[in-house]
């Protein structure tokens, strides 16, 4: 009996299992916040391209199917979505039947989804519920008021993208029809992980961490839904299995908790330790409403004398340019292993860190830097926008603002960069530029800004372009006085540079690169070779980023292919670059 109990259980298990590998992109999407009550909603949807804006009038909102499957969470431009449409999408509709589980009374029932570009509007059995703007940021709608436990409802999401207009945010897609140089595929709808979760009305909405080594501490700031009467929050920090402090204080919305970090480990490339954090709200009565599970590197970033610190000590940061592009889910990678590999190749060729170009990037790729010990440059998708137009930079605003408070607890990321190069610099736009500045330091004093690679307003890094492969003319831009601006000794770094081109196949037709194109694959090494020497010899550098990880549609300056193939010698290439330790001697 006992045997065939087992036997039972063990089918079970394997169906759940096979279950949840049927679900593309089943991991949890918020690892840094993170309850065991929730319903991945990632799978086969019904959809229905609205090239003439007339959904509302076909009722398409009530709908209970649409004319197409798609996989979520990848967009229709991809292989992975089953739709592969590469042409401008102006609007499409989605559908899919939503189920609340029966457990869930007396719950706050959230609906999440990680990223809609660009604007989206949510509907449940033909009532909106909810919308949003901004292509790259995670947003709730809170559904308790309609959705019922054990009811089924229709889940309908209509989302709007228009990349030529010139006031969203589009990063790297192409505003054309087809891709061409360094502008590629575009990215419409849902492109991250749609899921339910259920919370305590009283639960825990969100906590930010202040790690300070000087003083052994860690700082908690929470945030509640609600506070009830004699309603407490318990810290609890860990390593490993070891209790490391505890605090526990009644709710209070902005009230600090301060936890000693005895023994403190620190955070870096070399040695990525972190610590886990548990949250647990209790009642009154002193049972846990809301438990959330989370974690924390103590580490910490400045800069003095033109130099860059981690840690309190000297720090160069070798960084690869990842723009997170992959060649069957375009902006989504197909698997969480996926995010991981890509740093893993980028620390296999030398670099400690990157640069993440022109797109607000899946949280679980922080994960995976924080995990495996990978610092990192946070940029908007900011190219398409106008920056001179007041609608633009409002919708930015309200974007980037959503990406600093989702992301500003991974301690993997040591610089905010909003912005990338732009040549019509007007009043408009230095105004946008001070008042980003000033949300981003309210928002998180922590970390360096960086405001516009190669031109500078308000910055605390001197970031500059120099993509000449003339080694003589290179190591001349990279000179004091050859520096534009109001340069006030700021740390200088290499924001761009390389962009070599390594293109093996026999049609070149339609390559484009940065850097020129090599036919002769000693030449690439000799050459880096020379920009990596005089970068070394340099007195002012204090790091630099490659350009860069992999070719992307007709880029094809990476390291390597688009499918992530080696295209050159990698232990070469990281002998190269590993030329300049990460570990540096303080200035005096």
């Amino acid at each position: 009996m006992r045997k065939a109990h087992l036997i039972l259980v063990g089918l079970l298990l394997s169906f759940v299992a096979k279950a949840t590998n049927d679900i593309p992109r089943p991991e949890y999407p918020r690892p840094q916040f993170e309850r065991s009550t929730w319903v991945n909603l990632n799978g086969t949807w019904t959809y229905e391209f609205d090239s003439d804006n007339t959904g509302n009038k076909r009722n398409l909102p009530m709908s209970k199917s649409l004319n197409g499957t798609i996989t979520v969470p990848f967009c229709p431009e991809s292989k992975l979505s089953g739709v592969n449409h590469t042409d401008f999408i102006k609007k499409i509709w989605y559908q899919r039947s939503l189920t609340i589980p029966t457990d869930w009374k007396n719950k706050k029932i959230l609906l999440n989804f990680g990223a809609v570009d660009y604007a989206a509007e949510v509907y449940l059995d033909g009532r909106m519920v909810g919308f949003h703007h901004g292509g790259s940021t995670p947003f709730p709608i809170d559904i308790t008021q309609i959705a019922k436990p054990g009811q089924t409802y229709n889940l309908v999401v209509a989302a709007f993208d228009n990349p030529q207009s010139g006031v969203q945010t589009c990063g790297k897609q192409s505003l054309e029809k087809s891709s061409y140089a360094c502008f590629y595929t575009r990215v419409t709808g849902i492109w991250q992980t749609v899921w339910m979760e259920a919370v305590s009305p009283y639960g825990l909405k969100s906590a930010i961490t202040s790690p300070n080594i000087d003083n052994k501490q860690l700082t908690i700031t929470p945030q509640f839904y609600q506070i009830s009467d004699g309603q407490t929050l318990e810290v609890t920090l860990y390593d490993g299995q070891k209790k490391v402090a505890q605090q526990k204080s009644k709710c209070s919305n902005g009230g600090d908790l301060i936890l000693p970090v005895k023994g403190m480990k620190l955070w870096s490339p070399e040695s990525p330790h972190l610590y886990d954090i548990i949250y647990r709200v209790k009642d009154a009565k002193g049972q846990v409403i809301d438990e959330v599970k989370s974690y924390i590197g103590m580490r910490k970033v400045h800069t003095t004398n033109g130099q860059f610190y981690l840690n309190n000590e000297p720090y160069f940061q070798r960084l690869i340019m990842n723009q997170g592009y992959y060649p069957d889910g375009i902006w989504t990678a197909p698997t969480d292993e996926a995010l991981k590999n890509d740093i893993l190749l980028s620390k296999a060729a030398g670099f400690n860190g990157a640069r993440l170009h022109q797109k607000v990037f899946e949280e679980r790729f922080h994960y995976w830097a924080d995990k495996l010990g990978f610092i990192t440059w946070a940029e908007s998708p900011n190219c398409g926008m106008n920056p001179n137009n007041e609608i633009a930079s409002r919708n930015f605003l309200s974007e980037w603002t959503e990406m600093l408070e989702r992301d500003r607890n991974h301690p993997s990321i040591i610089t905010w960069a909003p912005f990338t190069i732009f040549s019509n610099i007007t009043p408009t736009f230095i105004r946008l530029i001070f008042d980003t500045q000033k949300i981003t330091k309210a928002i998180d004093p922590s970390r360096l800004f960086n405001d516009v690679t190669g031109f500078h307003v308000a910055t605390d890094i001197w970031s500059i372009v120099n993509y000449d492969s003339d080694v003589t003319r290179f190591a001349l831009k990279l000179k004091p006085e050859t520096i534009q601006g109001e340069y006030t000794n700021q740390p200088l770094f290499i924001g761009e540079f390389g962009g070599l081109v390594w293109e093996t196949s026999e049609n070149n037709k339609g390559t484009w690169g940065h850097g020129g194109l090599f036919t002769n694959e000693n030449d690439i090494y000799e050459c880096l070779e020379k920009l990596v020497n005089a970068i070394q010899a340099s007195e002012k550098v204090t790091g630099f980023c490659y350009t860069q990880l992999t070719d992307i549609e007709q880029e094809k300056n990476g390291i390597y292919t688009y499918n992530r193939e080696p295209k050159l010698n990698v232990e070469r290439i990281k002998a190269i670059f590993e030329k300049i330790p990460s570990r540096l001697t303080k200035k005096k």
